[in-house]
């Protein structure tokens, strides 16, 4: 024993910075125990709380995310959010790249508003947002009780043109969400951009999900019972309330807001008015709001309007830029499609996306003369309503009566109509002129067409991805579309236009990318006009800003004209509508005169011949009043020029806007 005890003094005083050591390392490992503890403690709690206890009766504020790539999901949520506050709900509104979800099991409430972008993906603001939802249902260690205190609902935002894409965003965020525990107070609402009920359904979804948060109750399935509905999910998904109840045995999908059958009663699915054939472009809804803007809609996919320009020779007080430029007769033209389908969906459409859209023809179709008799019978029918008005003269209204243009343009892509020949045939057949606009996304459709009086290709931008962000196309490979479109305009023997709508801060920088694009199509004529605001909608964020000076428009046309070095020239501009002319001089400009107008008579003779002929063969010389930088700015002196008394909070700002 003496051993041990002649080491120990020796090893006590040799160890004293070694007791140090093993004081901190027993310290530090005190403090990571209670630190373990306390937190694993206070998770225990966050995901399963006493309800009888003080803190899980705290108030908490609910979120309202939006998931948004062009801003209608964000429109509809602030609407939603207005709506709220005006019935004391309290809401956070908040963009969902900026919320954690980290956070969803803190939430009591959470709506959603989310729509489907490319391939059934969620946009990119959101998408941290869905694939941590995707992780966390898969993740065994999460658990089904995760979001066990949380109730919320999804509304979908998408277009049906994508097909079994639609609106499958908000559908997986509702399926992960019941997947970590959450409860829905009602089964996801859909909406479709293109199917012209957005509004409304979204509107319908709003005033339910208020009176569900006022009643505190889960719709599907009854009163909260800790966090969980009655039924189950499987039986639950596709359940719809009473005043959305199936009453017959044969739904239309189009006309129910995005709710879908029952799984519990078996029914025969009927689209658009049809069941087991072809379907009807125009639905009832789409009619309804076509019909709100002063359509006159033919059998089950055309359409006809009548122009306010039309109004306005009608009533001597001018006509528009074509009346310009190319000499029509506005009071004589016929505004008429024989197709209200699209296959863009451009941030400008001045129909707000209430036409249907597509990528291929998909829908019943009318015969042409039947199209071309009952357009027009209805376009009389609405020049006959002007007799009377101030200005009108019996001379006027009788040639009204006789229309001898026909602009194929309105809303939607004329050249989808299958039998867009034999209808132009049978418009040239009564001697009326045919202009045609194209989206440029069919290109063998171009090729294909017979001769136009002049034919229009749409080059709404002049990259491909500013293309995409403002046409916003159904194809993937609409870029190559585009061009192909404007290299079979190249090979058309009459005339043939580029038309450019300018909207300032999404394409106005372009000129060389522009000009890039002369050299493909070879257009005779290139027209530059201003975008025309026509209101805001949830689809449509342009406001007057977007909206160019005519002054900004002449600028952009006279840098192209430069840049082309002489092979364009401004020919014409038509100042009340923010709208000026290039011309190609070899063609056009004869002896220092401008021939951008047409000899409609002879135009139709050549065509009767059946002999080939080209754009020279039938122009006309431009008159004074109509060229670039005349007195008159495009305005024919023979009519009489009307101005309104507008007022405004920044005076004259709007009569410089187009008209």
């Amino acid at each position: 024993m003496a051993k041990p005890e002649k080491l120990l003094p020796a090893m006590c005083i040799s160890s004293v910075p070694a007791r140090l050591t093993l004081l901190a390392l027993l310290s530090a490992t005190t403090f990571y125990c209670f630190y373990k503890f306390h937190r694993l403690r206070s998770l225990r709690i966050s995901l399963n709380p006493n309800p009888n206890s003080k803190s899980s009766s705290c108030f908490r504020r609910g979120k309202l995310l939006f998931i948004s790539e062009t801003g209608t999901s964000k429109t509809l949520a602030r609407r939603l959010l207005d709506l709220l506050n005006s019935n004391d709900l309290a809401f956070d509104l908040v963009d969902a790249k900026a919320y954690e979800p980290e956070d969803l099991p803190k939430e009591t409430q959470v709506l959603i508003v989310a729509s489907t972008w490319e391939d059934g993906k969620a946009p990119p603001s959101g998408r941290f947002f869905a694939n941590w939802l995707a992780e966390s249902v898969e993740d065994f260690r999460v658990g089904s009780l995760l979001l066990s205190q949380c109730k919320f609902a999804v509304f979908g935002v998408g277009s049906r043109a994508y097909g079994a894409t639609y609106n499958v965003v908000a559908r997986d965020l509702s399926k992960r969400m019941r997947g970590l525990g959450a409860a829905e107070m009602l089964p996801v609402w859909e909406g479709d951009v293109d199917g012209g009920d957005l509004e409304e359904a979204f509107d319908a979804w709003s005033a339910k999900m208020v009176k569900v948060l006022n009643d505190d109750v889960v719709e599907n399935g009854g009163a909260l019972s800790n966090g969980v509905g009655a039924e189950s999910d499987a039986e639950s998904d596709y359940e719809t309330d009473e005043e959305y109840s199936v009453e017959s045995e044969i739904v239309d999908l189009e006309d129910i807001a995005g709710k879908g059958p029952s799984r519990r009663s078996p029914v025969v699915v009927q689209t658009n008015g049809t069941s087991n054939g072809k379907k009807d472009m125009v639905t009832p809804v789409i009619r309804a709001s076509l019909e709100k803007q002063g359509y006159k809609i033919i059998g089950s996919h055309s359409g006809v309007k009548v122009c306010r320009w039309t109004k306005s020779q009608l009533r001597g007080r001018g006509g528009c830029y074509k009346h310009s430029f190319y000499g029509i007769e506005s009071h004589r033209c016929m505004e008429a499609t024989p197709s209200l389908a699209c296959a863009n969906k451009c941030v400008f459409c001045w129909r707000h996306h209430t036409n249907p859209v597509g990528k291929s023809w998909q829908w019943k179709m009318d015969d042409p003369l039947e199209i071309v008799n009952s357009a027009i019978d209805q376009h009389t029918k609405m020049i006959k309503q002007m007799k009377g008005v101030p200005g009108v003269t019996l001379e006027r209204l009788t040639e009204g009566l006789s229309p001898r243009h026909c602009a194929l343009s309105l809303v939607g892509e004329p050249i989808m109509y299958p039998e867009i020949n034999t209808l132009v045939d049978e418009l040239h057949r009564r001697r009326i002129s045919t202009f045609l606009v194209t989206n440029a996304q069919f290109p063998e459709k171009i090729k294909m067409l017979k001769p136009i009086t002049q034919l229009y290709v749409s080059v709404d931008a002049a990259t491909k991805d500013s293309l995409k962000a403002i046409d916003r196309p159904l194809f993937g490979d609409f870029w190559e579309r585009f061009l192909d479109s404007l290299k079979a305009l190249r090979d058309k023997q009459q005339r043939t236009v580029y038309r450019l709508t300018l909207v300032k801060g999404w394409n106005t920088e372009d000129v060389d990318a522009y000009f890039n694009l002369f050299s493909i199509g070879k257009p005779d004529f290139i027209e530059i006009k201003g975008v025309t605001y026509c209101g805001s909608s949830a689809t449509s964020k342009l406001t007057m800003e977007n909206v160019p000076w005519h002054s900004e428009v002449k600028a952009f046309s006279e840098a192209l004209a430069l840049k082309s070095q002489g092979e364009y020239e401004v020919a014409c501009e038509h100042v009340h509508s923010c709208c000026v002319l290039l011309a190609k001089t070899e063609k056009f400009k004869i002896n220092g005169q401008w021939f951008t107008w047409i000899e409609y008579e002879k135009f139709h003779d050549l065509v009767a011949s059946g002999k080939a002929f080209d754009s020279k063969d039938y122009m006309a010389a431009t008159p004074s009043w109509a060229v670039y930088g005349a007195e008159e700015g495009g305005f024919d002196p023979d009519q009489s020029r009307y101005k309104k008394e507008r007022h405004h909070n920044r005076p004259n700002r709007a009569t410089a806007r187009p008209g």
